[in-house]
């Protein structure tokens, strides 16, 4: 029998694989496995006061897959909401791919529309702008990017991450040091959530990909937000952010937790919206695709 979970990991050769690491390999391999990944040693310490099993957050830091991820996110340092171009989803190749999606998945849509009260034409649209309707999810490792920007708690951190961003894309330092403050708590609270996720739904955390802000899945939930709002739209037992079912279902929960119900108001939903983004030209664009999609 193969012991793999849903993310395809052989945990009996993963076993086998760390019991030779930590008593076959040399001294000098030893240290250097020890030694990995030194720049989230605040974290890691601060996850286990958390109460996170010590042996799991030791062994997870210690794999090859888990590292520091300067490059991706350091794209939040520089990254504008206004620079995204959220209109080239309500163009004529965008609504076609939509309707098409909204027949492919008819059951589901329906089924959700009918148990959360919200309007699957919305659902679809968060979809298609969130993530091509599922073909972009994001290539960056999750667990490495919430890590990497919980780490900057650590001043010494902090100052290694700032000389690898190039001169040219760099803000003041005064502004980077607030920045690297807020996002360094408000990441590992994300963290503490999507070890939580993984753990409850059995998934290896360092092989789940994300965005480079740290979302996850079709519907782009952060670990909190999945901790609050993801269902089990296929009723498999099981809340896979990957999965379009329990994607809709999420966001049709999400929507409907914060307000959403059938024959409201344009302005009603364009602040239901808004706690999704809060971005009034994705909001627009959201209910755009809707109306579209009506047509």
């Amino acid at each position: 029998m193969q012991y793999r979970n849903k993310w395809g990991t052989n945990w009996m050769i993963l076993a086998f694989s760390l019991l030779v690491v930590g008593y076959f390999a040399p001294a000098e391999s030893r240290a250097a496995v020890e030694s990995h990944n030194e720049e989230f040693s605040s974290v890691k310490k601060r996850l286990i006061t958390d109460g996170f099993d010590p042996a799991k957050i030791k062994r997870l830091y210690g794999r090859p897959q888990v590292f520091f991820e300067a490059g991706g996110v350091t794209l939040l340092f520089t990254y504008k909401e206004a620079h995204v171009d959220y209109g080239q989803f309500a163009n004529k190749w965008s609504i076609r791919k939509a309707k098409q999606y909204l027949q492919k998945h008819e059951d589901d849509l329906n089924r959700t529309e009918k148990k959360f009260g919200v309007d699957k034409k919305i659902i679809t649209a968060i979809m298609l702008v969130e993530t091509g309707l599922g073909a972009s999810v994001g290539t960056r490792s999750t667990l490495n990017t919430l890590s990497t920007l919980a780490a900057l708690m650590d001043p010494a951190v902090r100052e290694q991450f700032w000389d690898l961003i190039p001169d040219s894309k760099k803000i003041s330092r005064k502004k980077f040091e607030k920045k690297a403050a807020a996002r360094s708590k408000w990441a590992y609270e994300e963290l503490k959530a999507f070890l939580k996720y993984t753990n409850r739904e059995g998934f290896d955390p360092a092989l789940i990909p994300g965005s480079f802000a740290g979302a996850v899945g079709v519907a782009q939930f952060m670990p909190t937000n999945i901790l609050a709002y993801a269902k089990d739209g296929n009723n498999d037992g099981t809340v896979d952010m990957l999965n379009h079912a329990d994607s809709m279902a999420s966001i049709a929960n999400f929507l409907k937790s914060h307000g959403w119900r059938s024959g409201q108001s344009r302005k009603k939903a364009e602040k239901i919206i808004h706690h999704y983004n809060h971005s009034t030209y994705y909001v627009n664009t959201i209910l755009k695709i809707a109306k579209r999609l009506r047509s």
